[in-house]
């Protein structure tokens, strides 16, 4: 196959030689013939196979064959979506492209003015940069006349961008440089795609000729599904380290995959989940780092050489390490609970193994039945070969407006048939109708954005460049929240505006820091969110536990058939060791994992309860609720629930609280409201009503209104920082109901968390009785579910370290103490230093009022000789407080200086007369959060 490397120039072939590259892999073999052609390229191979220099090959043969005078400006330009590509790609690319006197470089918002300026007088050949940079360059004069030689853009992890709203704005931004450079070669990289043909039409454009070249991963993909078993060893280090029994184990089997194996990438499903088994590898002095998208650029790099030079043995990360980021040799991964789809999974554990044929090796860790039953249905799709497919974002319509603007700044002036012709290149845009095109222009004129005419003319404003630049990424621009705990007064953490918006409510439970926290109050005009922990994690339900991945239809539906499967196995008298058998011949598991699944089926059967599956929907009474058993998926489960909770609002005429998860749906609702009731509500439902009811139903939510905000910005009509609680929905609804904008926030929340296809297909098919839908009582699988991100939990944190912590706090805090007879002496100290029974040093007086720091002119108006009727109230109050002291020394002082507790508060809390000091401090807490949580209703 040497003969492949025989084709290159002379000078590519003798340092290929010198780098020790004789071979070329698979991928350079299919691939380096067709670039040396000219074809347009996607190439789908697994990661570490040669991708990137089957790409660069024929890109770098291509310029050492162009004259001094074809090099003049760039030649090829590799875009990647992270920067940290950005910077991998070029220490790779520099070493042979000096050897071939190739000038390669990067260009990314992090790139020094002297580069940018120095790379704008003499442009490389190889210019590496991310979508948003290509945005500015084409702009910019000097940029955009660099860009006239452009004859090859390689596009990496060309999935990534398909499927984002960065990608729709990067297919108009190649149609717009071919406005520029005229044709050029577009090559595509990917490790997985579940839709070839439309990831490449993508890449291409709508009428380009593309050929997909693609290299089977799958046969070399080897898992195995584990759940952790307790031994007492675990139960004795859960003490220590804080957490439930079960998590002690998964942290142990996941140290003795680490330390059996070189190097081990331990792949988590939220930053949540990765904080709370890196802060517990910290307290076991293991070495094993943590890598995610929230922590610093310099902590990220630092993780990563430490991987990479063997300084760490582990390391924990997010999706953002899916992504080819060079780390060095892999030769285990650790998934830490189902992975949720398929190909998150072949992406992951293809981090593995980097050298070609080698066979990447993966351990699932599962938690709960469903968890393991679900790893058993991707790594089956994953072996199949069925991989999700990629929804691009067809006629998104802010990234037109956005892209508007980008071109009346190309070229000062032109009609919007011209903007039709240019966008309708890109694929995304290949079925949008001139009248649309003409909608947007409208609407980003009316924003003053653009000028134009009745003609169709359009032309640039002065507000053009700073929209333009304003919006470089169609990422959108979200506030973070500062998290407080109350009781210790120490900081949590940030949440994203975005689950603010969804999930934080008062009341509220979510997980962060591995701990369990509900909300006080949330001062959206400071972005903080004032928290407490829970005292009992094991009796509550977290709201939120992290960025939480959507497990598709198809897996969901898969999840149902096993299901079926087993149910049927136990209906037919085979035993518990017979089923156990076939499962593990079947699936990569022990015999201690396919019993938990086997045991919850058996007990569901032998209860008499009929077992979920795709033709068999069952609805059950629970405690305050009913549950759905539907393996739907989010996307299904979260749209029938927008249905029916539509429904039963305006029936009940009060708001339903839903919560989903892949297999059920949960509604809270009033007694009355039984299981029947809602097989009813389901049966009568009409198909074609379900999309015209979510619709409707979308207005009146929280999301919908931060969706709409969302797209506004986009289109220039409201300010990038404008503050979301200010914003009336309504008004909103009432100018921009019916235009693109409109359109689009309806469109992205359809496309992105909703899947209305398939719902009214599947109430369809109940209507047709081709699914049954029983009605019961709660069933052992249907109260199974919403337990993820339990064991990220500390259990018994709560009451004893809480107590701790809230000691603590109030005995830093400071106080003010006031003799209210001599009325002379103040002393300001901490709580600490106060004496059991305090005492004024110049009248030996003990009536001391004891004031927090803020209440200090509460001195001055007590002083006051003629008082007013309010100054009267508030000189009595501070003479109540005093005799507080009096009857009760520092007991009163510690109570008085505690958050929103006065006189009375504090007079209460003493009553009550514990015997012991944590019931006292106990009861300080309760008073400090009923402070918080009514304060809003009588400040």
């Amino acid at each position: 196959m040497s003969d492949i490397f025989s084709k290159l120039h002379p000078r590519l072939q003798a340092v290929l030689s010198s780098m020790g590259f004789t071979r070329p892999t698979e991928p350079q073999v299919r691939t380096i013939p067709k670039l040396l052609k000219g074809d347009n390229l996607l190439l789908i191979a697994p990661t570490g196979s040669g991708k990137t220099e089957s790409a660069i090959l024929p890109v770098f043969n291509h310029i050492l064959n162009r004259n001094e005078e074809g090099r003049s400006g760039i030649s090829a330009l590799y875009i990647t979506p992270l920067r940290a590509l950005n910077r991998d790609m070029l220490a790779r690319l520099e070493v042979m492209g000096t050897q071939l006197d190739i000038d390669v470089q990067v260009r990314h918002g992090d790139t020094s003015k002297y580069q940018r300026q120095k790379q704008s007088k003499h442009p490389p050949d190889v210019l590496i940069t991310t979508p948003e940079t290509l945005q500015i360059m084409l702009t910019g004069s000097r940029l955009r006349k660099n860009l006239e030689s452009v004859q090859y853009v390689v596009v990496d992890e060309v999935h990534e961008l398909a499927a984002s709203k960065r990608g729709a704005q990067l297919s108009i931004a190649l149609e717009r440089l071919v406005e520029v450079a005229g044709e050029f070669q577009r090559i595509g990289l990917s490790a997985t795609v579940g839709s070839p043909v439309t990831v490449a039409r993508f890449l291409a454009g709508s009428n380009r000729e593309v050929g997909i070249v693609e290299v089977s991963i799958y046969k070399d993909l080897e898992f195995n599904v584990v759940t952790p078993q307790v031994t007492p060893a675990d139960r004795t280090s859960a003490r220590s380290l804080m957490c439930t029994p079960e998590m002690a184990s998964h942290l142990r089997v996941i140290g003795d995959i680490v330390e059996s194996h070189i190097s081990t990438l331990i792949f988590v499903n939220t930053r949540e989940a990765a904080e709370a088994l890196g802060s517990r590898f910290r307290m076991l002095e293991r070495s094993i780092g943590v890598h995610h998208g929230s922590l610093s650029k310099e902590t990220r790099i630092e993780m990563e050489d430490m991987f990479k030079s063997g300084g760490l043995k582990g390391l924990i990360c997010t999706s953002s390490m899916e992504l080819g980021i060079d780390i060095g040799d892999v030769d285990h991964v650790v998934q830490y609970m189902s992975p949720r789809e398929v190909s998150r999974l072949i992406q992951r554990v293809g981090r593995a193994g980097h050298r070609i044929h080698e066979t990447s090796k993966g351990t699932i860790i599962t938690t709960f039945p469903d968890d393991v039953v679900e790893s058993w249905a991707i790594i089956h799709r994953a072996h199949s070969g069925m991989i999700e497919e990629t929804l691009i974002h067809e006629g998104s319509t802010d990234t037109l407006a956005n892209q508007i603007a980008g071109m009346v700044l190309d070229f000062g002036e032109l009609d919007s048939e011209r903007i039709h012709d240019i966008v309708t290149r890109a694929y995304p845009y290949h079925h949008i109708t001139q009248e649309q095109v003409d909608a947007v222009v409208q609407q980003v004129g009316d924003n003053q954005l653009v000028w134009h005419e009745e003609d169709g003319r359009v032309g640039r404003r002065r507000k053009s460049w700073q929209y333009y630049y304003a919006n470089l990424s169609m990422i959108p621009d979200e506030k973070k929240y500062d998290v407080l705990d109350i009781v210790s007064g120490r900081p949590v953490g940030a949440l994203d505006e975005i689950f603010i918006v969804n999930f934080i409510k008062p009341g509220a439970v979510f997980i962060a820091r591995g701990e369990m926290w509900r909300v006080m109050e949330i001062l959206h005009d400071r972005q903080r969110i004032k928290v407490e922990p829970v005292r009992d994690p094991g009796g509550e339900i977290p709201s939120w536990v992290g960025e939480e991945i959507p497990v598709p239809f198809g897996v969901a539906d898969e999840v149902s058939s096993i299901r079926a499967k087993i149910g049927s196995k136990i209906g037919a008298g085979l035993t518990d060791d017979e089923i156990a058998r076939d499962l593990m011949e079947q699936f990569p598991t022990d015999r201690a994992t396919t019993m938990s699944v086997v045991d919850i089926i058996r007990k569901q059967v032998n209860e008499g309860f009929a077992v979920p599956t795709q033709d068999t929907i069952t609805v059950e009474d629970a405690k305050g609720s009913v549950i759905i058993n539907i393996c739907g998926g989010h996307k299904v489960n979260n749209t029938i629930g927008g249905v029916l909770t539509a429904l039963l609002s305006a029936r009940l005429g009060t708001s339903v609280a839903m919560e989903i998860d892949p297999y059920r749906i949960k509604l809270d609702l009033p007694a009355r409201i039984r299981a029947a009731d809602v097989v009813r509500l389901i049966m009568d439902l009409d198909p074609a009503h379900v999309e015209p009811i979510i619709e409707m139903s979308l207005k009146h939510t929280t999301f919908f209104k931060w969706k709409m905000i969302q797209v506004a910005k986009k289109f220039g009509a409201i300010n990038t920082d404008a503050d979301y609680e200010r914003i009336s929905l309504q008004r909103l609804l009432d100018v921009y109901e019916g235009t693109p904008m409109y359109g689009e926030a309806v469109r992205e929340i359809f496309q992105d968390k909703l899947d209305i296809g398939r719902t009214v297909d599947i109430i369809g098919r109940i209507a047709a009785g081709e699914i049954l839908l029983a009605a019961g009582k709660a069933s052992p699988i249907g109260i199974s579910g919403f337990v993820g991100g339990r064991d990220l939990v500390s259990p018994a944190r709560a009451d004893a370290s809480i107590i701790e912590a809230l000691k603590q706090r109030i005995m830093n805090d400071r106080v003010i103490l006031f003799c209210v007879t001599c009325k002379k002496w103040v002393s300001r100290t901490r709580v600490s230093r106060v004496q059991d029974i305090p005492e004024c040093p110049l009248c030996e007086s003990r009536m001391i009022a004891a004031l927090k720091p803020w209440e200090e002119e509460e001195i001055k108006v007590f002083k006051i000789k003629e008082k007013t009727a309010d100054e009267l109230k508030r000189a009595r109050r501070v003479y109540r407080n005093a005799s507080l002291v009096l009857s009760h020394g520092r007991t009163a002082v510690i109570a008085l200086a505690s958050r929103g507790l006065g006189p009375e508060t504090a007079s209460r809390v003493i009553r009550k007369m514990r015997r012991d000091e944590d019931g006292f401090y106990r009861d300080i807490l309760e008073a400090e959060r009923n402070y918080v949580r009514t304060k809003r209703f009588w400040d």
